[in-house]
């Protein structure tokens, strides 16, 4: 079993900037799939990026594209989101998550029910 735990989320106003933290415990396999995903109050949970480590490639929600980057330091266990020109509409309880499992192009789908590592959430609110 991957623990996951996040950090860093914090309020900040409109046109700010926010970098998420996620913390595992090491995995087994050398390529992994890393996740964000966001909820908002009264709101499904939807995929914010992807990142797959074999070759670095990402995608991202096309309501975050330009303004987010998803990376990843695996080997000293982390992932990062950094949050940039953050919008009251970025307002969510952010998760990170991962699979080992995943290959490229099924990690690029950015589909939930594949990831079986999550961590436990950090908030993010955004004041207008």
């Amino acid at each position: 079993q991957v623990h996951l735990t996040e950090s860093g989320g914090n309020s900040v106003e409109a046109g700010g900037s926010l970098r998420l933290t996620c913390a595992d415990s090491g995995y087994s396999y050398a390529s992994v799939c890393m996740a964000w995903f966001r909820q908002a109050p009264g709101k499904e949970r939807e995929a914010v990026a992807t990142i797959y480590t074999g070759d670095d490639s990402t995608h991202y929600a096309d309501s975050v594209q330009g303004r987010f980057i998803i990376s990843h330091e695996k080997a000293k266990n982390r992932q990062y989101l950094q949050m940039n020109n953050l919008k009251p509409e970025d307002t969510a309880m952010y998760y990170c998550a991962a699979d080992e499992l995943l290959l490229q192009r099924r990690c690029l789908e950015m589909a939930i029910d594949d990831f079986d590592y999550w961590g436990q959430g950090t908030q993010v609110t955004v004041s207008s």
